[in-house]
C-alpha cells in the first residue's frame, strides 16, 4: 500500500516509521521541514514540506496514487480539511483524522469520517487503569450507535461458557483479554480467572449489561 501522512510530530513519524517497517510505501507532509528528522535517517519514504491541505502538495505525496490517507498534525481544522480532501477530491478509501476536540469529532465520525480523539481517548484509558471497576468505552462506532465496553464480571460467571453471559445479558462479547493476549471468542470458550471481557452494546443497554454481569448469582 502507498499511504500518505499529514503531520510528522511524535505520532505522525511513529506511524511512519512502523508502516515502512511492514513493507508499505509512505509519504509524509510537514510545514515544517526540520520535522523529517524524527524519521531516522532509515526512513526510505518520501517527505514534501507544505499544507496538507494543499492540493498540489497532496499530489507530491503521491495522493492520487494512496490507498490511505492518515492527518495526524497539531490543528483539528487542518486535519479535517485535509482528511476530506483526500477522500472527496482525491477518491482515496482509507482516511482518518486525530482530533483534540471530542465534541468535533462526534460530528466528523457522523459525516463518515473516522477520527481518533486524542483527549476522550487517553482519558479513558487513564480511567481503565485508575478505576478498573468501571466499565470504560473503549469504541464507538462512527453513526455513534454501537460502542465496545470492558464489563466487569461477578466471580459466579467462571467457569461457564461466554455464550451463557451473552444470552444473559442480550450483548455480544467482542473479545476477552486473557493473560494480557486478546482471544476472540468461540462457542466453547468459557470464562476463566483474570479475563477482561470486552461486550459490543448500546447506550440504552449498558446499565442492564453491567448489573447482569456483575450479579453474584449471574453465572448460577
Amino acid at each position: 500500500m502507498h499511504i500518505v501522512i499529514m503531520g510528522c510530530g511524535r505520532v505522525g513519524s511513529t506511524l511512519a516509521q512502523s508502516l515502512q517497517s511492514r513493507g508499505h510505501s509512505v509519504a509524509v507532509i510537514d510545514q515544517d521541514a526540520d520535522a523529517f528528522r524524527r524519521l531516522g535517517s532509515d526512513f526510505a519514504g518520501t517527505t514534501v514540506t507544505g499544507a496538507g491541505f494543499d492540493g498540489e502538495v497532496l499530489r507530491q505525496a503521491g495522493i492520487e496514487r494512496a490507498d490511505a490517507f492518515a492527518a495526524v498534525s497539531s490543528g483539528d481544522n487542518s486535519n479535517i480539511i485535509s482528511a476530506r480532501l483526500a477522500r472527496e477530491t482525491f477518491g482515496v478509501s482509507r482516511v482518518a483524522a486525530r482530533i483534540y476536540d471530542q465534541r468535533r469529532a462526534q460530528v466528523y465520525e457522523r459525516l463518515g469520517i473516522p477520527t481518533v480523539a486524542t483527549v476522550r481517548w487517553t482519558a479513558d484509558r487513564m480511567l481503565r487503569h485508575l478505576l478498573p471497576e468501571g466499565n470504560v468505552e473503549i469504541f464507538r462506532d462512527p453513526t455513534s450507535t454501537v460502542s465496545i465496553i470492558e464489563v466487569p464480571v461477578h466471580k459466579d460467571w467462571i467457569g461457564h461458557r461466554v455464550q451463557r453471559l451473552e444470552q444473559a445479558t442480550g450483548a455480544r462479547v467482542a473479545y476477552l483479554l486473557r493473560f494480557g493476549i486478546g482471544t476472540l471468542p468461540t462457542a466453547s470458550s468459557v470464562v476463566q480467572e483474570g479475563d477482561q471481557i470486552f461486550m459490543l452494546v448500546t447506550d440504552d443497554m449498558v446499565a442492564a449489561v453491567t448489573e447482569i454481569a456483575a450479579a453474584p448469582d449471574g453465572g448460577q
